[in-house]
């Protein structure tokens, strides 16, 4: 398998279901979704039935703490080796072009196996691939425990590059009829249509693995950030979506490495790459939400952030979110809802890249000296303005953050908060479907 090891990429050997299984019962989406909503892994299991699935191969995060997680993570392991025993599979050697309809917009993504060696999860890494946000500790082991027995991996995971030109996929755009269309379908439960194209030509993948290096060239990464020359290195992939998955098989491969031999499968990780400026990505706003106050927060405000700190009386919600989401130069502003009404926060010359990060600098000190009971993270506008105002609460509107933001707040800041942003709704992420085998099936 070919290794381009300046910009960390393997073309894999990848695993598909053979053409006599149901891809729409196979393919299912991340597992880190719909966890406040068991009725819709009651659905899926419901539509996959008896059939082979990756249903089968994941745990679902809306089972972590119940009695059936352990039976579960016994049945992954398992099954994956079932299914690898009795021809489930088809292999091929290459990369997957990928390109899913959802809500009218075409999301065009690469399937590509990782170097582990590239990549840190630690908040200030310098790697070539890094997190996009704060990674938990504490959600790693649970995953540990399925991969160490897993003969297989299948990825939800997200891995974006920032290309304005969009030279990768113009690339393949450009062939597409020269490639030879493997799978063509509907995703279960509303989530879309999904194509999936294959690129076993070798003059193909080394010209998409050059537009790639291309990105990572020391003078074009530092003029596209406005960064003197050599100042940072480059950084050519960042996690967009399954962080703790690829944190995991980081853990996972450092555990294994010093008794495995250096080209280990388990030294890499099956993902898709997507352009950040792809018109189908669209990052929404994680608003938080603060319960059981005991502190004054305005006064803890403007302790904490002095002189920089102002705060405007808001009469309405909408104009509370329209003065949000209006573009700022020097300053940075969030919304505060609470009982007694709407407030604008201003902070001049903030520290932080982005408007989350600076407000999280600071509830991470607030929570910390026990300000509020519960911190919480809030996707939809509506819910966070119906529960801010009970007794008690108070919430934060946070504008969305800018996409082309993205790398550049990395390179400055480092790592984002937890829930900086999201890639969509649920309903758009990732489908389990690709497999790739990464320990033997004993």
């Amino acid at each position: 398998m070919e290794t381009f090891q300046k910009i960390g990429l393997q073309i894999p050997k990848i695993l598909l279901p053979n053409e006599k299984i149901d891809l729409q019962k196979w393919a299912v989406i991340a597992c880190d979704q719909f966890t406040a909503q068991p009725e819709y892994w009651q659905m899926v299991k419901e539509i996959v039935a008896d059939a082979p699935s990756t249903y089968e191969l994941i745990l679902p995060e809306v089972f972590l703490g119940t009695p059936e997680e352990e039976e579960r993570i016994q049945k992954i392991q398992i099954t994956m080796r079932e299914y690898l025993q009795n021809g489930i599979f088809k292999p091929f050697e290459g990369l997957i072009y990928i390109q899913r309809k959802i809500n009218g917009l075409y999301r065009r993504g690469l399937v590509v196996c990782l170097d582990l060696e590239h990549y840190e999860f630690d908040p200030t890494a310098k790697t070539l691939i890094r997190a996009s946000e704060n990674t938990i500790l504490d959600r790693i082991p649970p995953r540990i425990r399925i991969r160490k027995m897993a003969p297989l991996e299948t990825p939800h995971i997200l891995v974006l590059f920032d290309d304005p030109l969009n030279t990768v996929f113009n690339l393949l755009d450009d062939q597409l009829n020269t490639l030879n269309k493997i799978y063509d379908f509907e995703l279960m439960l509303g989530s879309g249509h999904l194509k999936g194209y294959q690129i076993d030509n070798k003059k193909l993948q080394q010209d998409v693995a050059k537009a790639l290096e291309n990105l990572a060239e020391q003078e074009i990464f530092s003029s596209k950030y406005n960064l003197q020359p050599g100042s940072n290195k480059p950084l050519l992939f960042a996690v967009g979506d399954g962080n703790h998955s690829l944190a995991t098989a980081k853990a996972f491969w450092e555990e294994i490495k010093p008794f495995v031999s250096s080209d280990h499968p388990a030294r890499f990780a099956l993902v898709e790459l997507e352009n950040v400026h792809d018109p189908a990505i669209i990052f929404e706003p994680i608003h938080r939400l603060l319960f059981s106050l005991n502190t004054d927060i305005l006064q803890a405000m403007e302790t904490f952030w002095g002189d920089h700190f102002s705060c405007d009386e808001i009469n309405t919600s909408q104009e509370l979110i329209a003065l949000v989401n209006a573009v700022q130069r020097s300053k940075q502003q969030f919304g505060m809802i609470a009982p007694d009404g709407y407030k604008l926060i201003t902070i001049d010359h903030p520290e932080k890249n982005v408007p989350v990060g600076t407000l999280q600098n600071f509830l991470d000190v607030f929570m910390a000296n026990k300000g509020a009971k519960i911190i919480d993270y809030i996707h939809g506008e509506d819910t966070l303005l119906k529960i801010a105002q009970a007794d008690g609460n108070v919430g934060f509107f946070v504008p969305v953050m800018e996409k082309s933001d993205l790398f550049k707040t990395i390179v400055l800041d480092g790592v984002l908060p937890q829930k900086a942003f999201s890639m969509g709704t649920a309903k758009t992420k990732r489908f389990y479907l690709e497999c790739r085998q990464i320990q033997p099936a004993l």
